[in-house]
């Protein structure tokens, strides 16, 4: 009956490290088992793919994945915090913006390191944890919204254009410690880049600039989602009668 038992006892723990594999394969994420607190977490990588599918041979990182995700840690009450690890050229902004307001929203404590660039639409995303790093290597593009495709020439679309502009200014400048008149001088400047308006910053600039809050590594970011996970209060309220 022993052995029946240990054997029983391996075969979930195989079965539990192939769903791992499988989750950073598929999705880019992975569950911590054995830490010090249950942390989940999840990449944002390449491309953010909204509503096109991109072309096979694109690295991108798929809504339709990262927000049903979002609302499985946030309602799993094993799952203590969450780290996102953002390396991102950008991509969809409505998509990118509607990833950024749901991880805004969330009572899990949350922490967001930028590792090699957090561009475009990674800005929002970056700022969007309680808690945001920046690797001193990684960089931010901070530029106005484009469109690719055919784009009408008429009042109606520079319109749409200012709207959703002015929804990622108003949510990055209240989920970071940058002015909206500073945020939109890095996004208006026409003397850095060749073929485009807009400002490239490094790890210390953004910290500078009050885009993210600290310059760290993964340890650093780590040791900060410990810290907020211990000090926050209940997630839920039947946890406070209990």
């Amino acid at each position: 009956m022993q052995e029946k038992n240990n054997h029983d006892e391996i075969k979930q723990e195989e079965a539990s490290e192939l769903e791992k594999v499988r989750l950073i394969e598929e999705t880019g994420q992975v569950t911590s088992s054995n830490s010090k607190h249950l942390i989940h977490c999840l990449t944002i990588i390449g491309q953010v793919e909204g509503h096109y599918i991109l072309p096979p041979q694109n690295k991108t990182t798929k809504y339709e994945h990262i927000m049903p995700a979002l609302v499985a840690v946030e309602q799993d009450r094993s799952i203590e915090g969450l780290v996102i690890i953002l390396n991102t050229v950008g991509g969809d902004v409505e998509a990118g913006l509607a990833i950024a307001e749901l991880v805004a929203g969330m009572k899990t404590p949350t922490v967001s390191l930028v590792v090699g660039g957090g561009h475009s639409i990674g800005v929002p995303l970056a700022v969007s944890a309680k808690k945001s790093f920046i690797v001193p290597s990684a960089t931010m593009t901070v530029h106005p919204v484009r469109m690719n495709g055919t784009v009408l020439g008429v009042p109606q679309t520079l319109s749409y254009f200012d709207k959703m502009q002015e929804r990622i200014s108003r949510f990055v400048c209240s989920n970071s410690r940058i002015s909206p008149e500073r945020f939109k001088q890095l996004m208006m400047n026409t003397g850095e880049l060749t073929m485009d308006m807009g400002t490239v910053i490094d790890g210390e600039a953004a910290v500078k600039e009050g885009l993210i809050d600290s310059l760290g590594g993964l340890s650093d970011a780590i040791d900060a989602l410990y810290e907020l996970i211990e000090t926050s209060g209940p997630r839920y309220q039947d946890e406070t009668e209990e």
